[in-house]
């Protein structure tokens, strides 16, 4: 098995502060970010979008917040008819956890496809997945926020019944939020994809074509 070189535990502490001074650099490069990010101008949404939410009653935009002053919205793919499960967006949905700490910052998470409510509940009950998810079918949410048939996030605020959208991110973009790939991350073989950079010999495989829904593994 190839594996990483063995040293003194001298020798390791020094390869380890070492790169803890680039660790350090990037936690600040992400902070000033972040900075950045909150002085984003925003857009006002002000079509009537309308939504099933999963107890089935038909809800406008502001109802997605919950009351809340924030939401994330993880539009999940799945399309009306669709015959097939993104497992890209599966695995991202086992990795949400739940809400005590968002709710507790006046933010609210969900869910957001355009396939019919009855076709959600298939796969939610499939899946056991706890996390709010309402259907869009028959309107032009996705479309509007450039989503198409493709996932990503988007960050709304409201403002009484007035609703903006100050962000939005997809593809890599949504890396960050996973536990498993952030914990991959820390570890010697790290996802053991092909784009990555990792020694020679070390195990890779195609990129994401180890993931499985979680009862196929």
């Amino acid at each position: 098995m190839n594996r990483p070189p063995v040293v003194s535990p001298d020798e390791w502490q020094a390869a380890r502060d070492e790169l803890l001074t680039q660790e350090k650099e990037l936690t600040h490069a992400l902070d000033a970010l972040a900075a950045r990010r909150r002085r984003l101008p925003m857009v006002q949404l002000t079509k009537d979008y309308r939504f099933t939410a999963p107890d089935g009653v038909g809800v406008g935009l502001p109802d997605l917040f919950d009351g809340h002053r924030q939401l994330v919205i993880y539009h999940r793919m799945l399309e009306p008819g669709q015959d097939h499960y993104c497992v890209g967006c599966s695995s991202f949905t086992d990795n949400l956890a739940d809400q005590f700490h968002l709710n507790a910052r006046d933010t609210r998470l969900i869910l957001v496809s355009r396939a019919p409510l009855a076709e959600i509940e298939v796969l939610r009950r499939r899946m056991g997945w706890t996390v709010p998810w309402y259907s869009s079918f028959g309107g032009d949410f996705n479309d509007d926020l450039g989503l198409g048939g493709g996932f990503g996030l988007s960050i709304l605020l409201r403002d009484g019944t007035d609703v903006f959208r100050t962000y939005f991110t997809n593809g890599r973009g949504v890396d960050r939020l996973r536990l498993d790939f952030n914990l991959l991350d820390l570890t010697p073989y790290g996802r053991q994809e092909q784009w990555e950079d990792s020694p020679d010999g070390w195990p890779q495989d195609p990129t994401m074509s180890w993931l499985r829904h979680h009862d196929e593994y």
